[in-house]
């Protein structure tokens, strides 16, 4: 019995240390995506506050977020020097993001993470993903799926931290 608890605890700690889950509070990991045009590194973000989604184009719950981000996030702060906003096609290729935002229509920045290396230094599972994080390089807000009353509440943390 007594080796039947201690292996349950083992694998319980195991599992708990290599699941990746950013939360809140927790420091933006380091990573680099690259576009056709550009390379953009983790640490070139510091002082500015960052909208980070990650998205799929076969996701319902995403297909019904991105508008949002377009219209309510992307559109209202583009200009800002203080924001940058990365929308991340988890399991997509540069190719694919081109023909996506031509056939929908989206200006937003949309990059490619083919091979789920960015994502996975988030999370395992579940899209879509956003995170807001401060200047300090902090995660502020982390949310999951999509639903009208949490996008609110992510707005109302943009828009407290781009005051």
């Amino acid at each position: 019995m007594r080796k039947k608890i201690l292996a349950f605890g083992f694998l319980a700690v195991t599992t708990f240390a290599f699941s990746q889950e950013i939360k809140e509070n927790q420091p933006l990991p380091k990573f680099t995506v690259k576009t056709e045009n550009s390379i953009l590194k983790s640490t070139d973000l510091k002082g500015k506050i960052v909208l980070i989604n990650f998205f799929a184009t076969w996701c319902d719950p995403c297909m019904m977020e991105l508008p949002h981000l377009q219209k309510e996030i992307w559109e209202k702060y583009k200009d800002n020097k203080k924001f940058t906003l990365m929308v991340i096609g988890r399991e997509h290729s540069q190719d694919e993001i081109t023909t996506f935002k031509a056939k929908k229509g989206f200006t937003l920045p949309i990059y490619p993470d083919e091979d789920r290396s960015v994502y996975k230094l988030f999370a395992k599972e579940y899209i879509p993903r956003t995170y807001i994080v401060d200047k300090k390089g902090n995660v502020v807000f982390a949310s999951v799926s999509f639903n009208e009353d949490e996008f609110k509440k992510m707005i109302a943390k943009l828009d407290e931290l781009l005051k």
